[in-house]
């Protein structure tokens, strides 16, 4: 039995289980906020009225609850999407799902439910823990991808299955993110708007996938002859996205240059300014995509195809990847709250973009604001491209990731 399993003799009893319970969904709450290395026993313990030693009864040490909050959340989704299985066909299937991961978005929202926790921090947990919560969100996965073994995808291979399984997931692990800006009589509207936009995409009509290239990206000073400070970034943008904002020490961010903490301070005042910058680089590089956009003598539908190309492609680059949004939850209270409006303005330009769409005749008219929310889900989740699918070319990676939400996830 695992260490995150292990369960004493009297666990049946409803008293222990509903204690357990209140643990795990306080350690949720704040690993979500502060990730697993930020997360302490002592602040899961004072969140439900314990003592430290009381919480050690349940769970060991903080990695074993940590683990457990992961293996909660997969069990969780398990059990969505095996409900949805049960559906017959692929459209049913898929609407199925998310008519209940927003039901449980909703009994979450009312506090009927503990929080989901954020997947993106599995890889800060150290040995064994980690292989064994991965293994056991890779059989999540392989359940979703099931959704894809339907006549209607025949054609799709093994690569595009799998890639449309990791669009589905960021799609729902994307939404709390939103979710939060609208009441819970909205939840409906939004679950349709969402279903809309997965089975038939943005263009209207059929559409070839050509969308045409951008100029790069790259901040000029990025290719400067001294490049050291934007090795500095690239490295650290990087290694937050691998283990989180805290799991990333200066030590790490040093050593995955093979320079010193004397050489990091050299370059950086602090952690938290070197985050930032990661972050300002990332608008940066996601402003001057859209900008290029805009300047194409074409309409927005391919205007939209062309920046998310770009953006997909950039995170396969030597430049990139870009830094994905789970690091602002972890950001010192005076960061996150200006990072966060920096985010939402990268956002509310594509909704820009897909609202002018609509009023020309290029886009369906779909929520220009829902639509906005799906692409940045997308563009976010593929920071981790190359890690589950190593050796990609960036330019199969634009047609393999962002052409099924443009698409339509229906689209062979």
């Amino acid at each position: 039995m695992t260490a995150y399993a292990a369960i004493p003799g009297n666990a049946a009893t409803a008293r222990y289980a509903a204690k357990k319970e209140a643990i795990l969904g306080a350690a949720t709450t704040i690993l979500n906020r502060q990730g697993v290395k930020g997360m302490t026993l002592a602040d899961v313990a004072a969140e439900v009225g314990l003592i430290t030693t009381s919480v050690t009864y349940y769970y060991r040490k903080k990695e074993d609850l940590a683990a457990a909050c992961f293996m909660r959340g997969i069990d969780i989704f398990n059990s969505l999407a095996l409900e949805a299985s049960a559906v017959t066909g692929a459209r049913a299937r898929l609407a199925r799902f998310l008519e209940l991961f927003f039901d449980l978005a909703l009994r979450i929202r009312l506090k009927e439910t503990t929080p989901i926790v954020a997947f993106g921090e599995m890889r800060a947990l150290k040995e064994p823990l980690r292989t064994q919560v991965s293994d056991a969100f890779n059989d999540l996965f392989r359940n979703i991808r099931g959704f894809f073994d339907d006549p209607e995808f025949t054609g799709l291979d093994r690569r595009e299955a799998t890639a449309r399984t990791h669009l589905l997931l960021e799609q729902a692990f994307w939404t709390v993110t939103w979710l939060r800006r609208y009441d819970v009589e909205d939840y409906p509207r939004l679950r349709e708007r969402m279903f809309d936009i997965l089975s038939g995409g943005l263009a209207v009509g059929a559409r070839p996938w050509a969308p045409p290239a951008l100029p790069d990206p790259t901040p000029p000073e990025a290719v400067a002859p001294d490049v050291s400070h934007e090795t500095f970034l690239v490295a650290a943008t990087r290694l937050i996205n691998r283990k989180g904002y805290r799991g990333a020490s200066v030590e790490e961010i040093s050593a995955e240059l093979n320079v010193t903490k004397g050489s990091f301070y050299h370059h950086n005042d602090a952690k938290d300014d070197l985050v930032k910058e990661c972050f300002e680089r990332t608008f940066g590089v996601m402003r001057n995509v859209q900008l290029a956009a805009r300047e194409l003598k074409a309409d927005q539908w391919t205007r939209l195809a062309a920046a998310s190309s770009a953006l997909v492609e950039y995170q396969l680059s030597d430049h990139g990847p870009l830094l994905r949004a789970s690091a602002m939850t972890a950001l010192p209270a005076e960061l996150r709250h200006e990072t966060v409006e920096r985010y939402n303005r990268v956002s509310d330009r594509f909704a820009g973009m897909i609202s002018d769409g609509i009023a020309e005749g290029s886009i369906r008219p779909v929520d220009p604001l829902v639509a906005a929310h799906m692409l940045s889900s997308m563009l976010n989740a593929a920071a981790s491209l190359g890690l589950w699918a190593p050796g990609l070319d960036r330019a199969e990676a634009a047609a393999l990731f962002a052409r099924p939400l443009l698409l339509g996830v229906f689209t062979r």
